[in-house]
């Protein structure tokens, strides 16, 4: 149990009951504050107890309605700064618009870029987050980032399940990094897909390299918004021969109808974990792994000192 009187833990609307995992595991009641709304829309916020120089950490994920979860985090930094806090470490399990991370075409914006400008000048003075779409995006920021990863937790569920002849699958490219990993961690080969994308949130396999026939395949992926592209791999994998698949992911997004067309015949498993609050009815095919120890321990380091790289087998991470 951590002691500190110093130490409150805060929860944005995104994600209470992550919020309230993670302040069990710290051993501390969750802060009181009060978020609501003015008829217009705009925002309230207020600390309904002290923090007066005080760590504060605020746990807020930048999921579905997330324009709306930005500001009202935004919000809350600006009111935890002038209510003078020593510290204001935001915790984001899930860093929206890290997909717009660079400029892939002429006069786009980068997003990621503006999201760590905007939460640096408001007064964060640290990011927790997890499994960033794109790991460089640490640098945008002149602040502390803690970049963790949901790799061993996930490794670990699918080490129990002892299944036959796996195969790490990436569904493109951008993921071999994290499947090689993966793989590795398994003891098991790894396979990648090849695809092309003609619009945003649409793709078409149309190669595989790696052998998948009468193999186990496991789709490892940062995360999974429409379920478009999965659904696509899945069928990609069954018609060169491949077992039922199993698909790993660290954010659930699930846009649109993504969970109705992950409950899917040819899906064993879909193993995501609690970064963003899924529906509480999802199909049973559905695991959902709690990321609130890594977090709540990566807050102890940040407190008491220590490696953050001592929460994961690889060092390297």
């Amino acid at each position: 149990m951590y002691s500190s009187s110093k130490l409150r833990v805060f929860s944005g609307s995104s994600n209470e009951p992550l919020a309230r995992k993670i302040a069990e595991q710290l051993g501390l009641p969750l802060g009181k504050i009060k978020l609501s709304r003015f008829k217009s829309g705009e925002v309230y916020v207020h600390y309904e107890e002290t923090i007066r120089n005080c760590d504060v950490f605020l746990i807020q994920s930048y999921s579905h309605p997330i324009n709306d979860y930005f500001v009202e985090l935004l919000v809350m930094i600006d009111a935890a700064k002038r209510a003078s806090a020593r510290t204001i470490n935001v915790v984001l399990p899930y860093y929206g618009y890290a997909r717009q991370e660079r400029k892939a075409a002429p006069r786009e914006p980068i997003s990621a870029k503006m999201v760590a400008d905007v939460l640096t000048t408001v007064g964060a003075t640290r990011v927790i987050t997890i499994d960033l779409h794109a790991p460089a995006i640490q640098g945008f920021f002149n602040i502390p980032v803690d970049h963790l990863t949901a790799l061993d937790l996930i490794s670990d569920h699918l080490k129990s399940l002892n299944l036959p002849n796996p195969v790490v699958v990436s569904p493109d490219a951008g993921r071999a990094s994290t499947a090689e990993k993966l793989a590795n961690q398994l003891n098991a080969p790894f396979a990648i897909m090849i695809k092309k994308r003609p619009a945003h949130n649409e793709s078409v396999i149309t190669h595989v390299i790696g052998e998948v026939e009468g193999c186990t395949p496991i789709i490892i992926e940062d995360l999974i918004d429409t379920g478009t592209t999965i659904v696509n791999v899945v069928e990609s994998l069954k018609e060169r021969g491949a077992e039922d698949v199993y698909v790993c992911a660290t954010h659930p997004l699930f846009s649109a109808n993504a969970i109705q067309k992950l409950d899917h015949p040819f899906i064993r498993e879909v193993v995501v974990t609690d970064s963003i609050l899924l529906p509480e009815e999802h199909p049973d095919r559905f695991k959902v792994l709690s990321v609130a120890p890594m977090l709540a321990e990566a807050i102890r380091i940040i407190m008491e000192g220590g490696s953050i790289s001592t929460l994961f087998k690889n060092a390297g991470v």
